[in-house]
């Protein structure tokens, strides 16, 4: 009596190798795509703050609280040094400001209108801007400026002024 060893035929296991070549792989490797989707979040959340509107101005400092966000992105108007008219980053010229404004305000659901003025522009130029935007049919208007500014007391970013007793 014989000990021998038996060898199966190529077709009857249904893991095992195919005739002559590898089989098709029936697992999904997501590690892939994993990697993919971790490298694009880290590229949009350096990205994001820098898809902020703006064109640059130097606003004016103040003490004011900043404004609630709104489910639609605000218009906002701003003027620069050199007093140029831009509505969000595309410039305007002064006669073209209110029909382009009435437009917008047709289609827009609010009518709030975020205006930002250079610190040097005069308040007439300032308040002629605000009578087109009221002309375009926005009433709601919010002035822009940077926060942690001077008190009318004189002290800066909200601490209370000292008293002087002597």
């Amino acid at each position: 009596m014989g000990a021998g060893v038996v060898r199966k035929s190529g077709g009857g296991s249904r893991r095992g190798r195919r005739r002559g070549g590898a089989g098709a792989m029936s697992e999904i490797n997501i590690t892939p795509f994993v990697d993919v989707m971790l490298v694009l979040l880290i590229i949009f959340m350096v990205a994001a703050p820098m898809l902020t509107v703006g064109v640059p101005v130097q606003l004016p400092e103040t003490a004011a609280a900043s404004l609630p966000t709104e489910q639609e992105e605000p218009l906002a108007i701003t003027i620069s040094a050199d007093g140029k008219l831009f509505l969000m980053n595309t410039e305007v010229p002064e006669e073209e400001l209110i029909p382009k404004l009435a437009a917008i305000s047709a289609e827009r659901t609010s009518d709030k209108v975020f205006l930002r003025a250079d610190g040097t522009i005069p308040y007439a130029r300032v308040a002629q801007v605000m009578g087109a935007l009221n002309a375009g049919g926005f009433r709601n208007i919010g002035l822009v400026t940077d926060s942690n500014g001077p008190l009318m007391g004189g002290s800066v970013g909200g601490a209370a002024a000292p008293a002087n007793d002597g």
